[in-house]
């Protein structure tokens, strides 16, 4: 066994590294959003903030549109964030995102079919609806990536990255497709979802993500040490006891349900499950032990900062939070692009 599979699956020590890690993005994720909800049209001084002297209007405009707007951009950037590091764990592969391999445009797909298709949905039915419909594009997309990618148990990068270009390419078409049979009212609604934006955060949506988050969060983080052990290879996963097979599966569906959710209720947020995870890597390592949950705070972190600077940068319009994301991890992906594959380009 080489250092790499010792240090992943042995003991992680629980004072040496991972609270204070997990703390200190803690309190920086806790300090953004307390920062984040005071900066608005409306001025909300972080003194009377900490002193609760709020006016009425002030008091409306934090409980009624910004407070739900930063705790749903947490949820969603967590979400993509985790899923990224989990899936690219499962495929073995430092390319792996939601994104880049067409999960989130499958879900957009098959929320563009309701909102096409159904007809106008309101309230919390309408949300779980969106989210469930999302969830079947985005667990349909999964296995698609899985069967196409898979070869005799081992991945293949080019296989995973062309096969997410052709499912990107087909849903981008089924979603214009669908644009162009769509009225005004739907039309504007797929546009959103296209985009990416936080702009129509409400209560009832900051449940539904929650509620189907937070569990499928919890249940990847629970398996991070099974994570680890399945990078040293099926075989060696079987014989330290880790069922591969339904390993996949759990990931896969759980993924699915973040994906979904997030897609939902914020549109296509891209890149933000291949930067945060790499960002974390370069510092703290690859153990999913310290790697998933640190992923769910900074992926928290980054959304809601870069949705307050979409909000905020072009005021009093609002720069769609997707078009921002792309704009960052798009050279990124670039870059790993070039240092993973570089030399066989001859770069």
């Amino acid at each position: 066994m080489n250092t790499l599979s010792r240090q992943l699956i042995r003991p992680l020590p629980v004072l040496g590294l991972r609270i204070p890690v997990l703390a200190l993005l803690g309190l920086l994720l806790l300090f953004a959003l307390l920062v984040v909800i005071s900066i608005g049209a409306v001025s909300v001084p972080l003194s009377a903030l900490f002193s609760a002297q709020l006016s009425d209007q002030q008091l409306a405009v934090i409980s009624a549109i910004r407070l739900p707007r930063v705790l749903l951009s947490a949820i969603v950037g967590a979400a993509l964030a985790v899923s990224g590091a989990a899936m690219q764990s499962l495929f073995r592969n430092p390319l792996a995102d939601p994104g880049v391999i067409g999960i989130a445009s499958g879900a957009a797909l098959a929320v563009a079919l309701v909102i096409v298709l159904a007809g106008p949905l309101s309230g919390v039915f309408a949300l779980y609806s969106l989210s469930f419909a999302a969830f079947v594009g985005g667990l349909m997309t999964c296995l698609l990536i899985f069967l196409f990618t898979g070869i005799n148990g081992s991945f293949s990068a080019s296989y995973m990255l062309l096969a997410g270009i052709a499912i990107n390419t087909l849903s981008g078409a089924a979603t214009g497709l669908l644009s162009y049979l769509s009225d005004d009212q739907q039309l504007r609604a797929l546009t959103f979802w296209t985009m990416g934006s936080f702009g129509g955060a409400l209560w009832p949506g900051v449940i539904v993500a929650a509620t189907i988050v937070l569990p499928a969060l919890f249940l990847l983080i629970r398996n991070a040490r099974a994570l680890n052990i399945l990078l040293l290879g099926n075989e060696e996963a079987r014989q330290l006891g880790v069922d591969s097979k339904r390993l996949q599966r759990r990931v896969i569906i759980c993924t699915a349900l973040c994906v979904g959710a997030a897609v939902a209720v914020s549109g296509i947020i891209g890149f933000v499950g291949l930067v945060v995870p790499h960002l974390i890597r370069l510092t703290l390592g690859p153990d999913n032990r310290l790697l998933l949950p640190a992923s769910a705070l900074l992926g928290a972190l980054l959304v809601v900062l870069a949705d307050t600077v979409a909000r905020t940068l072009v005021s009093p319009a609002e720069l769609p939070v997707g078009i921002l994301t792309s704009l960052i991890g798009g050279p990124f992906f670039l870059w790993l692009l070039v240092k993973q594959y570089g030399g066989r380009m001859g770069l």
